[in-house]
């Protein structure tokens, strides 16, 4: 069925306050190894951001975390180019992401070309690698090897919620349950040498799955346990200001 753009549009503006009200409900934190790390650490609160832009990879089954909190402090990121995908591509708009529409497996060049330009005007970078149909956390040759043409830090972003309510979908998407924690985890980027062989790649691919998928585990325990660690910081919600939503993303 296609329906004309203004109505993903709405649907992106009133998904986006739900999401909104609905995180608002959450125990939400997170840590990082290096204060470098922290996507808000170098917001300078005018529309522009200071530091190494870094890429940030975490498994589609928890996309809902960075939507709602990683807003609005310059952060690009890959969504798909299936049509079932754009409402959620409106959504993320209007929480505050730069989209372009892509994939690290299809479309690969065009998608390295647009996501090197956002990079040169100082913006962080996302990527699903199991993303946008898995195999679940596996992590893509394609985006070893965009993380190494793009040559910047990758960070393997671990995630999770406590007993969350999950779909029957090839990523068993996680959806937290309300007044329930979820905590993240940044540890420290790895950088992907650039000019690699196949074989070298696939060898930073197992790396970076084996970095992901630790990280992930340690965020699940973490906020199945309930206990403070260390260094742990409470996740605001500037993704979330409704001043920051654009009514002219509204207009075909």
């Amino acid at each position: 069925m296609h329906l004309p753009p203004a109505v993903y549009r709405l649907g992106g503006l009133l998904g986006s306050f739900a999401l909104r009200g609905y995180a608002s409900t959450l125990d939400s934190m997170y840590w990082f190894a290096s204060p470098e790390l922290d996507p808000k650490s170098d917001w300078t609160g005018s529309g522009t951001r200071t530091g190494t832009p870094l890429i940030y990879a975490f498994w589609h089954e928890y996309i809902l975390f960075p939507v709602c909190y990683f807003g609005h402090c310059r952060v690009a990121t890959l969504t798909s180019r299936h049509r079932d995908a754009e409402l959620a591509t409106q959504l993320s708009q209007f929480m505050g992401f730069k989209i372009f529409r892509g994939s690290t497996n299809h479309g690969g060049a065009e998608a390295l070309r647009h996501l090197m330009s956002l990079a040169k005007e100082s913006y962080h970078l996302t990527l699903m690698p199991d993303g946008p149909q898995g195999p679940r956390r596996n992590f893509s040759l394609g985006a070893v090897f965009m993380a190494s043409r793009l040559g910047f830090p990758l960070v393997p972003a671990g995630m999770g919620y406590d007993r969350p309510w999950r779909l029957h979908s090839w990523d068993r998407f996680a959806i937290p349950r309300p007044y329930s924690r979820v905590r993240m985890v940044f540890p420290e980027a790895i950088l992907v040498p650039p000019k690699l062989r196949r074989d070298e790649l696939e060898d930073y691919r197992v790396l970076l799955e084996k970095k992901l998928l630790e990280a992930t585990t340690d965020a699940e325990a973490w906020a199945a346990s309930g206990h403070h660690r260390p260094g742990e910081r409470v996740l605001d919600g500037r993704a979330m200001r409704p001043l920051k939503y654009r009514v002219e993303n509204l207009r075909d």
